[in-house]
Order: structure tokens, then C-alpha cells, then sequence
């Protein structure tokens, strides 16, 4: 008997040498850590409503856990960063996160202490796969520049010439998602009617405006879906802005149910079929925060859609997104050479109708003004390529602080030894240093493409004043 009372009073100390440790441990990291996880608590306050939505990994089947050796390499190029999927655990702070991470974990087979560097190398590109996130794509602010250079006649795309007409439709997702609370108490229906409603307020007097809903009706449960799929209708015009009939028309509906993204853009595409893009200017907004989930193939529609004789300029907004419905959005701007922007507030989403606005400011304004606005597009532009380049560190930052983290997580799981955590933070060090050295290199490119830009704009303007005036 005493012998079997000490032999578990030695257990006992062995245990709490071991808590001791890892507790130490875990203090260590947190405090290296402090400055970095400020970084990372701004993004995990916008993200507090996906991370409720999740299931419980205790309620996941384990097969649903990709295996290790399918987890895709980490990318080494720009493109390839651009295209990544963002993680399970992306965009969201994971040292307040630990828990549920790892959960996650014990789901996971543990490394040999004399893993291979193939062994390891199959591990960071899991722990990186959980943890990735969406980096903004530079081609999308070029074609933002085009767009702001909007009425310009010399512009290679036909598109952004002044016609006599001018047409703008917002396609709204109204589906049940729309109702989660974004900000302030109010939900994203709430906040995208109020920026919708006021860009509309200040466009052209003689502008034929449009609003298109979709999934207003029945509810998000199986038996409404038909209902629910088809319910797609134009609330208001094609016809000139009127405050309170547009207002009317806010108020009568609310987010129900499914997202019928294909069928809404066919319904548009209808609608525009009389609006011949030689005597029209039509633009297109769609804003969703949500993947098409009515069937149809919303990636084809949208491309039907700008080569029709409408030829609509295309913007599509990812409202509050996750990483599956960025995907499909941006399939969608790139089949219809439109434009894509990813948004999670409503500062945001005003900002992406203004450069719509700013555009119908140039269209009684370009000849005048031409030089100087030339200019001082060439200073917006400066703009742009900071907010990019400071985007693009924020995601950097961001990704490698939650990679390390993550990695430390995975060493008090068990998964890893200490030795094998230090050469995995090795890994995650220098891609940070690698990602920073693209941030660079992207700022360059958009330079010169900003200044070649500028140049031509320049020459145009020249050429065309000395054939005006050359009698």
C-alpha cells in the first residue's frame, strides 16, 4: 500500500513539473507576441460572426479533416499568394482562438522526433493552409484606375465612353445571410440600403436607375427553397432617381432566404437587351455576401451577360464574404472582365459606389479639366498604391503572426517537439521576408504602370488640343 500511495504521489509531481512548464512556455510566446497579436485583434473583431457560425470541431467527423498529405504547397509567387483559399482559421486572431485551434489539432497525427524534411515540409504546408489569408489582387486595382479614367474617348475599351444614356442597376443579395448584425446594432441589409440609397440620391438627374433583390422571400430552410430561388425582382425602374418612391421601395423587402445569384443576372440581362451599349452606358453593381446556392452557373451568366450588345461595365461587390464565396465572385469579375472588390464595413462599400460617382463628376468636367485632372488622378493613384501596399503588409503581418502562433499551438498539443516548432518558425520567418520582398516589387510595378498611365493620358490630351486648335 505504500509503495502504490508513493508511486502515485510521484505522478502527481511529475504532472504539475510538466504544467509548470508548458505554462511558462505559453507566457513566453504571449509576451514575445504582445505587439504582433494587436495586429491581429482588429481583423478577429470583424470576424466574431464567422467564428460563431462554425460548427464545433468536437461535432466534426474526423474524415473532414484534410490530410496532411493533401494540403497544397505553400505558394512562391505573387499570383500564387493572390489565388491561395483562405484557411479555416484566416482572418481571425488565433491567440484569442487557442482552444478551438487546438481541438482542431488532436484531430492530427504527431510528428516522429526524427522527422524528415519532407515530413516537416507536409506539416508547414497544413498549419499554413489553416491559417492563409486572402491577399488583395493588384490587377484589380489597374482596372479600378480604368475605371476612374471613366468618358475618356480615347480609351481602348469602348465601355468607358460617354453615351448619350446613361444606366446604373444594383443587384442586392437579400438573402437570409444579409440579416446578421455587421455594425453599430445594424445588420448588412440595414447598412448596404443606406449606401445604396445615397449614392443613388446624387447620381445624374437624367441617369435611369435600377434595383434588382433576390432571395426576399420564404426562409433559408429546404421547404422554401423553390420559393425562396425564385424570388428575384426589380424593385425600382429603369427611371430617374425619386426619394421617396426609392425609399418605397427599400422598405419592402427584408432578408428571407437562398441566393439565386445565376437567375438574378439572367433577369438583368433581359433588362438590358434593349439598352444597345452604342447609344447607352450601363453599369452594373452586384453586392453579395454570399456564394450562389439556386444552381445555374453564375460564372457563365456574368460572362453572357457583358457580351451581350448591353456590354454593362461589371462591379461586384463581396459584402462580408467568406473565403468560398470571394472564389465565385471573383470567377464571376473575371469571366466578365469586370471588377472585384472585397468589403466588410459600410465606409467601405460607399467608397466602392463613389468611384462611380467621381466618375459622373468627370463627365461634364474632362475637357475642361483634362490636365488637371490628370494630375491629380496621378496623386490618387500614389493613394491607392499605399493603401494596397499597406493592405498587402497587414495581411502579411497578420498570416505570419497566426502562422507562428498556430505552430506554437501544435508544440503544446504534442504534435511537434521544440526543436521541430523552431525549424518550422525558421520556415514561417522567411516567407514573411519573402512576402515583404513582393510587396515591393508590386509597389514598383503599379509605379510605372501609374506613370505610363499618366504619360499617355498627357499625350492624348496634347494631341487633341493641337488639332483643335491648329486653324
Amino acid at each position: 500500500m505504500y509503495k502504490k500511495m508513493c508511486y502515485i504521489f510521484l505522478i502527481i509531481a511529475v504532472i504539475m513539473m510538466v504544467s509548470g512548464c508548458s505554462s511558462d512556455d505559453k507566457k513566453e510566446n504571449e509576451t514575445s507576441s504582445e505587439a504582433d497579436s494587436k495586429t491581429e485583434q482588429s481583423e478577429n473583431n470583424q470576424s466574431k460572426d464567422n467564428i460563431k457560425s462554425e460548427p464545433d470541431d468536437n461535432s466534426t467527423d474526423s474524415n473532414s479533416i484534410p490530410k496532411l498529405e493533401k494540403a497544397t504547397q505553400v505558394p512562391n509567387t505573387v499570383d500564387g499568394f493572390i489565388k491561395q483559399t483562405q484557411g479555416k482559421f484566416g482572418g481571425i486572431s488565433v491567440y484569442d482562438n487557442e482552444k478551438k485551434i487546438s481541438k482542431h489539432f488532436k484531430k492530427l497525427p504527431s510528428l516522429s522526433e526524427n522527422a524528415s524534411e519532407k515530413e516537416l515540409n507536409k506539416y508547414f504546408n497544413y498549419i499554413y493552409s489553416l491559417v492563409a489569408r486572402d491577399f488583395p489582387n493588384p490587377q484589380d486595382m489597374v482596372k479600378k484606375w480604368e475605371f476612374a479614367s471613366f468618358g475618356n474617348p480615347n480609351l481602348p475599351d469602348s465601355r468607358y465612353h460617354f453615351k448619350k444614356n446613361y444606366n446604373i442597376e444594383i443587384i442586392l443579395d437579400a438573402s437570409g445571410s444579409m440579416g446578421a448584425i455587421a455594425s453599430g446594432g445594424k445588420t448588412r441589409m440595414e447598412l448596404a440600403k443606406e449606401t445604396i440609397n445615397e449614392f443613388l440620391s446624387n447620381v445624374p438627374e437624367k441617369a435611369n436607375v435600377s434595383l434588382r433583390v433576390y432571395g426576399h422571400k420564404g426562409s433559408g430552410s429546404q421547404a422554401d427553397k423553390k420559393m425562396s430561388c425564385s424570388a428575384i425582382e426589380q424593385v425600382y425602374g429603369f427611371a430617374p432617381y425619386k426619394a421617396s418612391k426609392f425609399k418605397k421601395a427599400l422598405d419592402e423587402f427584408s432578408p428571407k432566404g437562398w441566393t439565386p445569384i445565376a437567375s438574378a443576372l439572367k433577369q438583368s440581362r433581359n433588362a438590358f437587351k434593349n439598352l444597345d451599349a452604342k447609344k447607352n452606358t450601363n453599369l452594373i453593381y452586384l453586392v453579395s455576401d454570399g456564394i450562389g446556392t439556386c444552381g445555374g452557373n453564375p460564372v457563365k451568366v456574368a460572362k453572357s451577360l457583358s457580351n451581350s450588345n448591353a456590354k454593362p461595365i461589371i462591379n461586384i461587390i463581396g459584402y462580408h464574404s467568406d473565403a468560398k464565396a470571394q472564389k465565385q465572385l471573383q470567377k464571376m469579375a473575371k469571366a466578365s472582365d469586370g471588377v472585384y472588390t472585397t468589403v466588410n464595413e459600410q465606409k467601405a462599400l460607399a467608397e466602392e459606389f463613389n468611384r462611380a460617382e467621381e466618375v459622373l463628376e468627370a463627365w461634364k468636367e474632362w475637357k475642361e479639366k483634362a490636365m488637371q485632372d490628370v494630375e491629380y488622378s496621378g496623386v490618387e493613384n500614389e493613394i491607392d498604391i499605399m493603401e494596397f501596399t499597406n493592405n498587402w503588409y497587414s495581411k502579411t503581418l497578420g498570416q505570419s503572426n497566426s502562422l507562428i502562433a498556430a505552430i506554437n499551438v501544435a508544440e503544446d498539443a504534442g504534435l511537434i517537439t521544440f526543436d521541430q516548432k523552431m525549424k518550422l518558425q525558421d520556415r514561417a520567418h522567411k516567407l514573411r521576408e519573402d512576402l515583404k520582398g513582393m510587396q515591393a516589387q508590386i509597389k514598383k510595378n503599379l509605379n510605372d504602370i501609374s506613370a505610363k498611365n499618366i504619360k499617355k493620358k498627357k499625350k492624348s490630351i496634347n494631341q487633341k488640343y493641337n488639332k483643335q486648335t491648329k486653324n
